[in-house]
């Protein structure tokens, strides 16, 4: 038995097996979106007030109550402000290698199983269109064996084939939007990170200017 004859044979068995994939495909797909909802849902925060109150806080020199007041947020943007504000007696260069190793721990959180949620909006339809040669395999058999006359087999096997393509579409549809929105809220928050993190570190640096003056005088 040659490689078409094998292939022929495997198509014979049907493309119920596609769709079984698919529709577990969005189980999975759908399970990982609920769940990404809830953490992202869960570390939201009002940035504004956070980005206000951590600043009147570092203008009164109290470092202290800066780093209470991120410890009470679950957000992206506190932590890794706090990641600046535990590395202040360091120094800024301290600081900002510390919220650069938080930042990229909150990417990775953040991103957490969207690799397979992307890889199912990208292939579901061709998982989709294998289960549509499947189908369009079995109906041309089917059209041999009725020699020519279209059939009652015939159409059940060509409506297979189209059901698969439309599964393999609606389990990429919405995989494919909620990766996009994830990703957007994700750039979203980390560039407000970066912009609290550069709040502590105009901070560090100018309390190391005025550190350095006090100390030039008193020379």
């Amino acid at each position: 038995m040659d490689i078409q004859e094998r292939l022929t044979a495997f198509a014979m068995l049907g493309a119920t097996w596609v769709m079984w994939l698919l529709v577990l495909l969005s189980i999975v797909g759908l399970a990982i979106i609920l769940e990404r909802a809830y953490y992202l849902f869960v570390s939201r925060d009002d940035i504004a007030k956070l980005k206000s109150d951590l600043l009147a806080k570092l203008r009164s020199n109290d470092v202290d109550a800066a780093r209470t007041r991120m410890r009470q947020s679950r957000s992206v943007e506190a932590q890794v402000a706090l990641a600046g504000l535990d590395a202040a007696e360091d120094g800024a260069e301290t600081a900002e290698e510390r919220m650069d190793g938080q930042t990229s721990i909150s990417r990775l959180n953040m991103e957490r199983n969207l690799a397979f949620l992307g890889t199912v909006g990208n292939n579901a339809p061709f998982v989709g269109l294998a289960g549509t040669v499947i189908g369009i395999i079995r109906a041309f058999h089917e059209l041999n064996e009725s020699q020519g006359q279209v059939s009652a087999g015939l159409m059940a096997e060509v409506g297979e084939a189209l059901v698969a393509t439309l599964i393999g579409l609606l389990v990429a549809l919405p995989a494919v939007a909620f990766f996009n929105l994830f990703q957007r809220i994700i750039k979203a928050r980390l560039t407000r990170a970066d912009a609290m993190g550069r709040e502590v570190l105009a901070f560090l640096k100018s309390e190391r200017r005025k550190n350095g003056v006090a100390e030039a005088a008193a020379e």
